[in-house]
């Protein structure tokens, strides 16, 4: 593997090259002839015909896992071979984007290629440039395991790719333009403003309050990252705040803790709410979605009899019981009391979200005061609860979250903010 010290917008393009050789080899040089420097990764899992070769072989990605093609070769465990892939085809990416020597990533594959190959990519940092064009990305359920919490852009092949016909040229040509101008930019640097940063949740039921809140802090000197509360936002969050991004964390819309106890569609995984304690990182917690859950469309068939409200075709929030309201209390409140910095949670009693409230088949405020109940009971003293008579999306609420916040952000240790100057 030769691979010079410097050379003008180079980018790796990933593919197995027994079964997709000829298609990467003119992906390869469709991306030359933009200007790029392309090199050829091989991340083929065993041996076989090779019509082209590879700048990055098959055996340099298995040697640098620990491991050998004959290996790999002869093994009749498939998953544990990706993973030597994955592992080898990591490491020599993440060194060369480390020595500044790579620009950019782009893949093609089926199924099994494309869950190689983004695997490979997740290794990289958001806003690094990286393209999948995947026969597989419309399978259901599954682009969404392709490019998880990264920013990868899926390139929906829709034709196998296989072969040179005008169609599949016409893909791989557009995937090439689309790395290309990327490379190009300029684009802003995704800079998270550590010292003035704050994560804050957002989805369309509290779109207002979060907006709201969004503004007057960017007025006030702050960074505000905002994170759709959608489950794969959510773990981006904890993920972002557990690398020490963020100086505090608003948590408006903390409903995918209430969806990992069901697996439902928001389910975050059992580290939701828990990376901003662990670091001792100021937050403000609020209820959007907590009492509401999220199911796929199979599991409805369990609840013919529950609450519920359509939001859209795709998505239906249906009612918690009380006794569900009372496990999601407990569950939020051991969590929050696990946190090593200052907490403070801010209730509407009105209504936890646009969708709750009054005349809509799901509000029932009275439901909602088992939740806040409990969460008093089991809460630390020094977690301070305050109660808003408002629905979430109604000004006042927005104004109790920002007079919660006032000074809640400003540690000593990590330095004062300056407000900027608004602009006339």
């Amino acid at each position: 593997m030769e691979i010079p010290e410097k050379v003008n917008h180079c980018v790796i393009v990933l593919a197995t090259l027994d079964t997709k050789g000829v298609e990467a080899h003119y992906l390869r040089e469709r991306l030359r002839s933009l200007g790029a420097s392309p090199l050829l990764m091989d991340v083929s899992m065993r041996y076989g015909d090779r019509l082209v070769r590879a700048d990055i072989s098959a055996e340099e990605v298995a040697f640098a896992a620990g491991s050998s093609l004959d290996e790999l070769s002869n093994s009749s465990d498939l998953m544990a071979t990706m993973e030597t892939v994955v592992k080898g085809a990591s490491q020599i990416v993440a060194r060369l984007m480390n020595e500044g020597k790579v620009e950019g990533v782009i893949g093609i594959g089926g199924y099994t290629g494309s869950s190689i190959i983004t695997a490979v990519m997740h290794i990289l940092p958001f806003g690094f440039p990286k393209v999948m064009v995947s026969a597989a990305a419309g399978m259901r359920g599954v682009s969404n395991l392709f490019f998880d919490t990264s920013d990868i852009i899926l390139f929906h092949s829709v034709l196998e790719i296989s072969g040179l016909s005008a169609p599949v040229r016409n893909v791989l040509e557009r995937a090439a333009f689309a790395l290309w101008a990327m490379l190009c930019g300029p684009v802003t640097a995704p800079v998270v403003e550590t010292e003035r940063a704050l994560a804050v949740t957002m989805m369309s039921p509290c779109e207002h309050c979060a907006r709201s809140v969004r503004f007057e802090l960017t007025n006030q000197g702050f960074q505000v990252i905002g994170f759709h509360a959608n489950g794969v936002g959510d773990r981006a969050m904890e993920a972002m705040i557990g690398a020490g991004l963020f100086r505090g964390v608003i948590d408006l819309a903390p409903g995918a803790v209430a969806d990992h106890l069901y697996k439902f569609i928001r389910d975050a995984g059992p580290n939701r709410l828990e990376g901003a304690g662990r670091l001792g990182v100021p937050q403000i917690v609020s209820t959007c979605g907590m009492n509401h859950f999220t199911p796929p469309r199979y599991a409805w068939q369990s609840m013919p009899d529950r609450r519920r409200f359509e939001l859209d075709r795709v998505r239906t929030w249906f009612r918690a019981s009380p006794d569900e309201l009372v496990l999601i209390a407990e569950t939020f409140a051991e969590k929050l009391n696990r946190s090593s910095g200052p907490v403070k949670v801010v209730i509407p009693l009105k209504g936890w979200s646009s969708i709750d409230r009054l005349g809509r088949p799901t509000y029932d405020p009275e439901e909602d005061r088992i939740f806040c109940g409990t969460v008093r009971d089991m809460l630390k003293k020094d977690i301070e609860v305050i109660e808003v008579d408002a629905n979430m999306e109604d000004p006042e609420f927005s104004a109790a979250v920002m007079e919660a916040a006032e000074g809640f952000f400003e540690d000593g240790s990590r330095g004062t903010i300056t407000p900027r100057k608004k602009a006339v």
